[in-house]
């Protein structure tokens, strides 16, 4: 029953790829030529990926797909779909866990109805760490919460509980991740034909396996490929103490994968720790540069600059050629595009730990 679902979602989409279109093609500085279009390419960029379309189905016109993406196939209830595997070496953060908790301890305005000026009068009385406010009959019961909270270890419950008082993008909710281990990160990045209520066509996984980066990218060679992909991404989001990582991803990659799971009837997953660089990296870079894009935070603060990288809001017409001609080229800058967005997430993500709760 659920190929035969999926046969008739390639059929539809396959109809509807005509009408794909949601960016503006604007003039090279027209920052203001956007008009009511949710993204816009400038005039320089969508020549210079026209032209790299024609190059790709030119350089690998009659090259099979197994060929130039050698992966292996994936087969759950959703169907079947493709992995493609690649590792990385990096440099992952240790957090100083025991710092951390020494400074959410002595922040006394996490206790519910304590500010700054009661913060400064309690210091003054003596009242130095939230342990010491158990000792106060106004605020006990409110600090001890906190204590529980803490001394339960759910990252989550935790990033909850200081959210409600700071800022969603502070230092200790950073530092949560700390409560977890490498192997529990999860770093995501999804390619779609759109914005939402669209097929995904590419998800991309990290994870940490022994010490490297393992990147797995669950490619569709049809839109009918979709559910088993799904399924597949799913099963990495699964754990019982997974720390979910994304860029722009509680905007965008999560609520996608929600929408995506309603669409097949697959239910919505449960309440996930979930780190968001980008609110991290505007709360860290903000004014320093003049684009905090994930794109242009990895070239000033990684080192990196992609060469033959498409603009995002292309990659649907890229995709839509691919399944008209069945030239595997086109594909090509959509993989290694999700592949370097997933290994600089990652990158940035250990370099705002190690800045923020690395151990010195």
């Amino acid at each position: 029953m659920a190929s035969i679902h999926a046969n008739r979602i390639g059929e539809i989409w396959q109809q509807r790829m005509d009408s794909l279109r949601e960016y503006e093609v604007i003039r090279d500085g027209n920052v203001f030529g956007t008009n009511l279009f949710n993204n816009a390419v400038l005039s320089s960029e969508y020549d210079q990926a026209r032209e790299k379309l024609r190059q790709l189905e030119k350089q690998y016109a009659g090259i099979e797909f197994d060929t130039l993406f050698p992966g292996k196939e994936i087969l759950n209830e959703g169907g079947v779909c493709i992995s493609l595997e690649s590792r990385y070496p990096l440099e992952i953060a240790v957090i100083d866990v025991e710092r951390l908790t020494r400074d959410i301890l002595a922040d006394l305005t996490l206790v519910r109805g304590i500010g700054e000026i009661t913060r400064r009068r309690l210091n003054t009385r003596g009242y130095s760490t939230i342990a010491d406010l158990v000792q106060n009959p106004k605020f006990r019961s409110s600090a001890w919460q906190v204590l529980e909270c803490l001394s339960g270890g759910n990252s989550a419950e935790i990033m909850d509980m200081i959210g409600s008082r700071h800022a969603k993008s502070h230092p200790f909710i950073l530092g949560t991740a700390g409560f977890h281990e490498p192997e529990d990160y999860v770093f995501l990045d999804i390619e779609t034909l759109g914005l939402f209520s669209r097929p995904i066509i590419l998800f991309g996984v990290g994870t940490i396996e022994h010490g490297k980066l393992c990147i797995h990218q669950y490619l569709l060679r049809d839109i009918d490929e979709e559910q088993a992909a799904l399924i597949a991404t799913m099963d990495h989001l699964s754990g019982d103490h997974l720390a979910l990582v994304t860029f722009n991803g509680k905007s965008f990659d999560y609520p996608y994968l929600q929408d995506r799971l309603a669409y097949y009837g697959m239910g919505s997953t449960s309440l996930i720790t979930h780190y968001d660089v980008l609110h991290f990296s505007r709360r860290r870079w903000k004014g320093m540069f003049p684009s905090l894009r994930l794109f242009s935070l990895e070239r000033e603060i990684l080192g990196v600059c992609r060469t033959d990288d498409i603009p995002g809001a292309m990659v649907p017409e890229f995709y839509e050629t691919f399944l008209k001609t069945k030239n595997c080229g086109p594909l090509v800058p959509i993989v290694e595009h999700n592949r370097q967005d997933v290994v600089s997430l990652a990158l940035l993500f250990f370099r705002l730990l190690g800045e923020s709760y690395g151990c010195r």
